[in-house]
């Protein structure tokens, strides 16, 4: 068994595995109970389990836990709670974003390292960021208007 220290959500962590290539998200959602990334299809192709690791939107679904030693997590939880949600998390609130809410977690967290990295995003880049995000319900155009309000532009 081996353990792997990393951070979660600012805190130092250490989890113990057998196996190296053990999903991230299952040491998530079972090891340490942070349930905001979802598993959706399992295949790294939806986006639903997606969490910013090292300021990259990155798939928790087909990231091994070997590949996270040392490295910083950020997951739902870690963005905003519910008295002072992140701006991103704030948009998606005001624009009613939402339908099933499934696709949230992997939209919002594609969102914000979107504009962590680029504030000034376009309409354009945020489509861009999105396009490997799938969500079912149709709610695209008010995810869209959600991270252009979070990049201050005019939904």
């Amino acid at each position: 068994m081996a353990s792997y220290r990393f951070s979660v959500n600012g805190a130092a962590r250490t989890v113990d595995s057998s196996d190296p290539d053990q999903p991230l998200l299952y040491v998530l959602r079972n090891a340490l109970g942070l349930t905001g990334t979802k598993f959706g299809c399992g295949l790294g192709q939806c986006g639903a389990c997606t969490v910013i690791i090292d300021g990259d939107a990155v798939r928790s679904c087909i990231t091994p836990i070997s590949a996270i030693a040392g490295r910083s997590v950020t997951t739902l939880e870690g963005l905003g709670t519910p008295d002072t949600p992140h701006p991103v998390q704030a948009a998606f609130i005001a624009e009613q974003a939402a339908q099933c809410g499934y696709c949230t977690n992997g939209m919002v967290m594609t969102s914000a390292a979107l504009l962590a990295r680029q504030p000034d995003a376009t309409l354009n880049d945020a489509k861009l960021a999105l396009a490997g995000n799938l969500c079912r319900c149709g709610t695209h155009h008010r995810i869209l208007r959600a991270v252009m309000r979070a990049a201050g532009r005019t939904p």
